[in-house]
């Protein structure tokens, strides 16, 4: 067995979960080498809006302190906006009640009922991480790289592949899982938005109808306001639908009128990475070598991206 395979760690997959777990690697002393298929601004990440908050992501038992330990990073990370990304933002969660959250909720500083000057019915006021994902995808590559840690453009067409080069592997594929475990139980949810150009609005809102999975949200991020969105189970297109576009304009002009007849910047779509529960895990290979998984974070990988990226390199560092 060579150097790189006995002490090397390759983490397939290169969006926000994929950098974050190869940079605590790299912190803690390991020899770090990312794969992924394409550069992180064409991964399902850099389109996400990227509000930290648990979204469509199980067992809420962990994923509260997930969470919350990443949540920490970024309030660190919010006091460099321009480097980092990241803004702690303050907006509310329309149609949400504390009553209804996790333990978790209890533990985030300034959580409240809004008053009816802020949001007309029930919701949260917060100030929360809001991430500009092409900015902060860019300083997560730029961290990991100071590190001491690579990023190879790799295709990767079984797992075993990374295997033979390095005595850990850790599995940050999201929905490529499905193929590359594979794990039938990773599915796709796919979210269209809409980036227009803003009028002025510097706080987020998000609503929730009850009656459909299409929560309504508006983000205001540097190049624009993101406006969302949809939850499509089972859907495959990565094609802007026009249509859909029209109704989450109009949904969004229907809570913030000031926003109707804003110019159309771009269109975007990713899918989610869902499963009935994340997998973080790791599994003994036939050739001796570990695979440790983390993936199916669903509408959340944002918000535990550094919680699990910790807990994936505990399981590698016992694999060694």
């Amino acid at each position: 067995m060579d150097s790189e395979r006995s002490d090397g760690v390759i983490v397939v997959g290169g969006g926000v979960i994929g950098l974050t777990t190869a940079i605590v690697l790299a912190e803690n002393g390991r020899r770090v080498r990312v794969w992924t298929r394409e550069p992180a601004e064409r991964t399902t990440s850099a389109v996400a809006g990227a509000l930290w908050w648990p979204y469509r992501i199980e067992p809420e038992a962990l994923v509260g302190e997930w969470a919350l330990e990443s949540l920490a990073v970024y309030e660190e990370l919010a006091a460099r906006p321009e480097v980092t990304g990241v803004r702690m933002v303050p907006g509310v969660l329309g149609e949400t009640r504390l009553a209804e959250l996790g333990p978790w909720a209890a533990r985030i500083k300034g959580l409240r009922a809004a008053t009816d000057a802020e949001y007309t019915g029930t919701g949260l006021w917060a100030r929360l991480p809001l991430i500009d994902m092409p900015t902060h995808l860019r300083w997560l590559r730029e961290r990991l790289l100071r590190a001491g840690g690579r990023v190879e453009e790799r295709t990767v067409a079984d797992l075993t592949e990374p295997a033979t080069e390095a005595s850990v592997v850790v599995n940050c594929t999201g929905l490529s899982a499905r193929e590359l475990v594979p794990d039938p139980l990773v599915r796709p949810v796919r979210g269209q938005l809409v980036l227009v150009e803003n009028p002025g609005i510097t706080t987020w809102l998000t609503s929730v109808d009850p009656t459909s999975e299409a929560g309504t949200y508006l983000f205001p991020q540097p190049g624009g306001l993101i406006l969302g969105g949809t939850a499509e189970d089972d859907a495959w297109s990565l094609t802007p639908d026009p249509g859909t576009a029209e109704q989450i304009m109009a949904r969004c002009a229907a809570m913030l009128p000031e926003i109707a007849g804003a110019r159309v910047l771009e269109h975007r779509v990713g899918l989610r990475p869902v499963r009935e529960a994340v997998r973080l895990e790791r599994e003994v290979l036939p050739g001796g070598g570990s695979l440790v998984h983390n993936y199916g974070h669903g509408g959340a990988g944002v918000t535990v991206a550094w919680g699990c990226a910790r807990e994936a390199a505990e399981l590698a560092d016992s694999a060694v």
